[in-house]
């Protein structure tokens, strides 16, 4: 499969969302009898104009530019595209299974692999070259496919001049191919000239014709057109109309490993009020979902809801390390949460020294605190000092 850029706005995401649903929220009724919150919600970001400032001595040196509230690590190889609205590649598991290496290791012969099943189609030659990385071999045999008209073909030489694939980087040509992949109906031409007619850097901008191939993209089962024309739909329609409309798309994307998409479900089923019970049911399944595939915003949410028993059984320990992971990748929201669970020993000890090294990190990302003031101020002028040491020494993970 062709590897697949997934532009990424999350910001705009979470904007459209939260917007979409603050004014019509309607919690999900909980058959479990509701338990107090032990911590505020994932709502709360720093103010649009917050930046660290160099009066903030008593927390140390400012930082010259803070991290995103909401962000995730930057990927190795990450596009100019992904300023769009979506992207991604396959999600990969977290915790690959070891059995087979445990099962040699025990001595014991491995069970016969079944048979494969003879192939009887026709051979893609251009694309095996690709995907042994031979690219000049792949783009000679794609190009001459493309050129009598095969979309599939079109479309692997559009990636590989997107990408300097075998040849010299030329976007202009790649869109040319694009265009006429989508006119031949490959879902993935759909989808990336859709972005490209966004853009309006390569080729004029026209959203009235992004929005067709986004929906058609997505209607061909593409999972990044599906969550992008759900997005477009959330926008066109805001409330509740326009995220029942869009929650089809989002779901199969979602089924199809789309960390964006998977919150997204997860945040529609909670939150809206006419959603069937059973699914309301699977809201904190799919928040766990894109939390193991390293959303970040959905592992503070779900250790959130993991600390407060939102969406099922509290469990303080597993909601302090879903917050905890997501501040050590710089995760600011995360940080001020994490600080707070050490105050009130909540799935962890009491730490005052950790607590305030969070809220320093937190704070000289502009995210102000007046309950977790107050306890910095309050603690040890040599702890104050351990904590500062510690916020200096911190490197996101």
């Amino acid at each position: 499969m062709i590897a697949r850029s997934r532009p990424s706005s999350l910001s705009f995401f979470a904007l459209v969302l939260a917007l979409c649903l603050a004014p019509h929220l309607v919690l999900a009724q909980n058959p479990q009898p509701q338990q107090p919150a032990l911590l505020p919600g994932v709502g709360e970001q720093p103010p649009a104009d917050a930046t660290p400032s160099e009066e903030d001595t008593d927390f140390g040196p400012a930082a010259p530019e803070g991290p995103e509230v909401l962000s995730r690590p930057s990927e190795a190889g990450a596009e100019p595209i992904r300023k769009g609205r979506v992207g991604s590649d396959e999600q990969k598991d977290l915790q690959p299974s070891q059995g087979v290496t445990v099962y040699q290791r025990m001595g014991a012969e491995l069970p016969p692999l079944p048979p494969e099943k003879k192939f009887s189609g026709k051979v893609d030659e251009a694309f095996g070259h690709y995907q042994r990385g031979e690219y000049v071999q792949a783009l000679d045999k794609a190009l001459a496919r493309a050129q009598t008209g095969d979309a599939a073909a079109q479309t692997l030489v559009a990636e590989m001049m997107s990408r300097g694939f075998g040849i010299a980087r030329d976007e202009k040509t790649a869109a040319f191919w694009y265009e006429q992949a989508s006119k031949g109906g490959d879902a993935v031409a759909m989808f990336k000239y859709a972005l490209l007619l966004m853009e309006g850097k390569v080729v004029k901008r026209d959203k009235t014709l992004a929005d067709d191939y986004m929906r058609r993209a997505a209607e061909a089962g593409n999972a990044e057109a599906e969550f992008n024309w759900a997005q477009i739909l959330v926008s066109q329609t805001p409330g509740p109309a326009g995220l029942l409309a869009a929650l089809p798309f989002y779901e199969k994307s979602a089924e199809k490993g789309v960390a964006d998409a998977q919150y997204a479900v997860s945040q529609i089923y909670f939150n809206v009020k006419d959603i069937p019970q059973q699914k309301k049911a699977r809201a904190r399944e799919w928040l766990t979902r894109s939390a193991k595939a390293g959303f970040d915003t959905a592992q503070v949410d779900l250790g959130v809801w993991l600390v407060n028993g939102t969406g099922g059984e509290r469990n303080l320990e597993e909601g302090f390390r879903w917050l905890l992971g997501a501040a050590q990748r710089g995760n600011v929201i995360a940080q001020n949460k994490v600080a707070h669970l050490y105050i009130q020993a909540l799935g962890t000890r009491p730490d005052p020294v950790e607590a305030a090294k969070w809220y320093v990190l937190s704070r000289r990302a502009g995210l102000k605190d007046p309950a977790l003031e107050d306890f910095y101020l309050g603690i040890e002028e040599d702890q104050q000092k351990k904590a500062i040491e510690a916020a200096n020494r911190f490197r996101p993970a």
